[in-house]
């Protein structure tokens, strides 16, 4: 029995020894490529363009501002709006900036004296002309140019180192020379002021609050607050403003600078002006 048991066990052995190797699965010799990677459109890097600017021109060039930085991926435009005289000021003392847009030639003088701005970088970019602005209710019933020098009434102007100040005051003399005024009229009127302020935009919101009853601002300021009242002042009286404009030489971001002037001297930074109330500039 038990040489019948080995001799089945042999034979299955031997069996196995002659069966056919089992095939082994096949290794790739290559592996699949791994699904490319496409990198995110790259965002250009943000720079800041600083742009100190008189504060009549706040509205308009924000808007410059908006149409800039959408024309130029990356640039953020950064305003310092205040009196052109404080502005140069800032700047003859070191504060840094690209562009200097001025409300006179007087201050961009002062920044051209300070080596800041080439001789002849400055550009006329628009010209503007002044008003007499009015509370909407007109509680004073101010009607003409004469009742500004009303003993009663509440004057308010920007303070005479200030451009619009200083075109007032000009203009104030020249209506005295009218017997239409008299003599005294220029007079009159500065003694019924009641307060200088630092800046345009100053004497328009006082008058927006009722503070005063009158106030002397740019026809572009009358534009962006048009719930005031406003008496226009003829020409043979009133002033034009030229407004300068320059890069400057230390400008951080010299060609967006020079890009920034060129926007606002190009039509479509004209035409924007001209929106705002502004004459432009041809160039």
């Amino acid at each position: 029995m038990k040489r019948a048991t080995l001799l089945a066990l042999l034979i299955a052995a031997l069996l196995a020894a002659c069966a056919p190797a089992a095939t082994p699965t096949p290794v790739p010799t290559s592996v699949p490529p791994a699904e490319t990677l496409v990198p995110p459109t790259a965002t250009p890097e943000e720079v800041s363009l600083n742009v100190f600017a008189a504060a009549s021109l706040t509205d308009a060039f924000k808007e410059i501002g908006n149409n800039f930085e959408a024309a130029h991926p990356g640039a953020r435009v950064l305003f310092n709006f205040s009196g052109s005289q404080t502005l140069s000021t800032q700047l003859v003392q070191g504060a840094v900036a690209d562009v200097f847009a001025s409300a006179n030639h007087t201050e961009m003088d002062k920044v051209v004296a300070a080596n800041l701005a080439q001789k002849d970088a400055p550009k006329d970019f628009l010209t503007n002309k002044l008003l007499v602005i009015l509370p909407k209710d007109n509680p004073a019933n101010v009607q003409t140019l004469q009742d500004l020098a009303r003993p009663d009434l509440k004057l308010v102007l920007a303070d005479a180192s200030v451009p619009a100040g200083k075109y007032a005051r000009q203009i104030l003399d020249n209506m005295s020379k009218e017997a239409t005024f008299g003599s005294d009229f220029s007079t009159q009127v500065l003694a019924n002021v009641v307060s200088n302020e630092t800046d345009v935009k100053q004497v328009v919101a006082k008058v927006q609050l009722g503070e005063a009853d009158a106030g002397i601002a740019y026809i572009s300021d009358a534009v962006a607050a048009p719930d005031l009242k406003t008496i226009a002042i003829p020409n043979n009286y009133n002033v034009i403003a030229k407004y300068p404009i320059a890069a400057l030489i230390n400008a951080p971001q010299s060609k967006l600078a020079s890009d920034f002037v060129n926007f606002v001297l190009s039509a479509e930074g004209q035409a924007i002006l001209k929106k705002w109330g502004f004459t432009p500039i041809t160039p």
